[in-house]
């Protein structure tokens, strides 16, 4: 059986807008803090895992000039907004195949003001509309779902779980929105720090019924960075760094899987809870087990149906989970206590470490003032549409 692998260090900068910095200045920054974290030098990783999905294809090579070129293996990674989960996967594995004891893991984005990132839609004579972006043609759109933008489709998703099961309305959203802004005023890491009311969500510009501009995700710049190492040669290393270094206790990635209508509209749902059941046992845990969860709201709409995708309620059961409180950082199962992607930001590539790193803060207890008291178990999910989907179970467990 391949061996364990464990968090050595981490970190994430700041996110928000970075106007005297490029994506490898940024990836550095969060690359050398983490190996820093970690008590160790670009000459003890054996792997680079980089992700950044909007650059250049040698963003890997590039990040190498500054932080240190050793002649290591370099997988530049691109995977939607499931980029940084990806690269964090791939030094997983590399690490559980015995190619190398430690990797390093960097996702990084410049994404401040690049709206809703989406290609072009145009329409062939006596043909249905197609949307046109970086990978050319993808499926009609034309009498689908009327948008080709993610907050359509999004919105879709939340009416449909709304219509399915009722008790979700327009303002029980915003209220997921609003414990999410709450949340960030306690992270100094957020790109956004305020606490917004009810009504300042429901009177925000309109995005895509029900999600408001309150309700979206922050288009913003940063990084986050990972070491990775294998459990023997953590074994060999101080107390100190055994003490502070988190298992990976399930590292998961899926895609779609055929069903009726998902060659067209990304099927979410069932990606998630099928990411979501294989950590699980992966881990040997459940849901029940968790004392905090990083999920992707990429909208409102989304944190809603991933609380019945990672099975933290019932299925059917998101509202009641809500309503009941227990989302909040004082709830049952406290989600998104760094205030999620709708506060804290959401540079795409760097998101799938970044919800890993606020996970890893809390169970190493060094969250500050948004500590979740005694945590042990935390559970990072991060959807990139395309579709991919990958789930993270981290512990604070003993070498």
């Amino acid at each position: 059986m391949a061996e364990n692998v464990w968090i050595l260090g981490i970190h994430m900068t700041r996110f928000g807008k970075y106007r005297d910095k490029d994506a490898v200045d940024l990836g550095a920054e969060s690359a050398l803090a983490a190996m820093a974290d970690a008590g160790v030098t670009m000459q003890d990783i054996g792997v680079l895992s980089a992700g950044n999905l909007l650059g250049s294809v040698g963003f890997g090579q590039a990040l190498q000039k500054q932080i240190g070129q050793t002649g290591i293996p370099v997988y530049n990674v691109g995977n939607a907004c499931a980029t940084g989960a990806t690269a964090l996967r791939v030094a997983v594995m590399a690490i559980k195949a015995g190619e190398c004891d430690m990797g390093l893991a960097v996702g990084v984005e410049k994404l401040s003001g690049a709206g809703l990132l989406t290609g072009n839609a145009r329409k062939e004579e006596g043909g249905p509309w197609v949307r046109e972006g970086r990978f050319g043609e993808v499926a009609p759109l034309d009498g689908l779902i009327g948008t080709e933008t993610m907050p359509g489709i999004f919105a879709q998703i939340g009416m449909e779980y709304a219509h399915r099961y009722g008790g979700a309305d327009f303002e029980l959203f915003a209220r997921i929105s609003e414990k999410n802004h709450a949340h960030s005023t306690l992270n100094p890491k957020a790109a956004y720090q305020k606490r917004m009311s009810l009504e300042e969500i429901m009177n925000d510009v309109m995005i895509a019924y029900p999600n408001t501009r309150a309700m979206c995700s922050a288009n913003c710049d940063g990084a986050a960075a990972a070491v990775l190492v294998g459990e023997g040669k953590l074994r060999t290393l101080s107390q100190d760094q055994q003490r502070r270094a988190v298992k990976i206790s399930a590292s998961v990635l899926t895609s779609d899987p055929w069903r009726d209508g998902c060659q067209v509209l990304p099927d979410i749902n069932t990606l998630t809870r099928q990411a979501a059941e294989t950590a699980y046992e992966q881990a040997g845990i459940g849901p029940e087990d968790l004392d905090l969860v990083e999920l992707h709201d990429c909208f409102a709409s989304a944190e809603l149906v991933h609380y019945d995708n990672l099975g933290l309620c019932e299925p059917g059961g998101a509202v009641e989970f809500f309503r009941s409180g227990a989302p909040w950082r004082g709830g049952r199962l406290p989600v998104n206590v760094s205030g999620g992607l709708q506060s804290k930001g959401h540079p795409i590539s760097a998101t799938g470490i970044a919800n890993v790193w606020e996970v890893a803060t809390h169970l190493r207890g060094e969250a500050g003032p948004r500590q979740i008291e005694g945590a042990r178990v935390g559970l990072a999910h991060v959807i990139g549409l395309g579709s991919a989907c990958g789930v993270h179970i981290l512990e604070k467990a003993a070498v």
